[in-house]
C-alpha cells in the first residue's frame, strides 16, 4: 500500500473516532428514553457472565411464573454439575432460543422432527427418553454435558458453544439472547 493513501486512511480512521469520542457520549444521552430499571443486588460479577460482549441485536420477551421456574431449574442443574455462571448463561440462551424457556411437549407438524423440552432435544438423536427431555433438570444436565465436551467453550462466543452442543439450523440466533440470559443468571443465581 502506497504512503499517500495509507496516510489517507488512517486519517479517516482518526477523524472517525475522534468524532465518537465527542459525539458519542453527547448523542447518546440524547437518544435514551426513559427507564425503570430493577435493581439487582447479586455477587455475580459482569465480565462472568458476557466476557466476550454481546453479538448483534438483542431480543428480549417477558417471563410467566413457568418460564421463571424453568430459569431457576437451569441455574439449580448447572450448579449441580458443579460448572459457573457462564454455563448457565449459555444454557439460558439456547432454552430462550430453542422454547422461550416453555417445557414443549411434542407438536406435532409445529416443531422440528420429535423435538421436545426446554432444549428441543431428540429422544431420535439419543438425548433421552420423552419423559427424561421433558424434566428440565435433566435436559439441562444433558445440555451441559454436551457444553462440557465442547473444547475451550469458555473462551468462545455465546453462539458457537450453543450451536457446538445444539447443531441448529439456525446456528447464529442463539447470540440474540445472551443479555437476557446474564441478566437472568445475575438476578437468579444466589437466590
Amino acid at each position: 500500500m502506497n504512503t499517500i493513501l495509507r496516510k489517507s486512511i488512517l486519517g479517516v480512521a482518526g477523524l472517525a473516532f475522534t468524532g465518537g469520542v465527542f459525539a458519542g457520549p453527547v448523542a447518546a444521552h440524547a437518544a435514551e428514553t426513559p427507564h425503570v430499571a430493577k435493581p439487582v443486588s447479586v455477587s455475580v460479577q459482569g465480565d462472568k457472565l458476557i466476557p466476550h460482549g454481546v453479538q448483534g441485536d438483542q431480543s428480549r420477551i417477558d417471563l410467566n411464573d413457568e418460564q421463571t421456574k424453568n430459569v431457576k431449574a437451569i441455574i439449580a442443574a448447572t450448579k449441580k454439575a458443579g460448572m459457573d455462571e457462564r454455563a448457565a448463561v449459555v444454557s439460558i440462551a439456547t432454552a430462550l432460543q430453542e422454547s422461550k424457556l416453555e417445557n414443549l411437549g411434542h407438536l406435532g407438524d409445529r416443531n422440528d422432527h420429535d423435538s421436545q423440552g426446554l432444549f428441543q432435544q431428540r429422544p431420535s438423536s439419543g438425548w433421552g427418553t420423552v419423559e427424561q427431555i421433558t424434566d428440565p433438570e435433566y435436559s439441562t444436565t444433558a445440555f451441559l454435558k454436551g457444553l462440557k465436551q465442547v473444547d475451550g467453550w469458555q473462551d468462545m462466543p455465546l453462539t458457537k458453544a450453543a450451536q457446538t452442543v445444539q447443531v441448529s439450523a439456525y446456528p447464529d440466533h442463539y447470540a440474540q439472547w445472551e443479555q437476557q440470559a446474564a441478566d437472568l443468571v445475575a438476578q437468579h443465581w444466589n437466590s
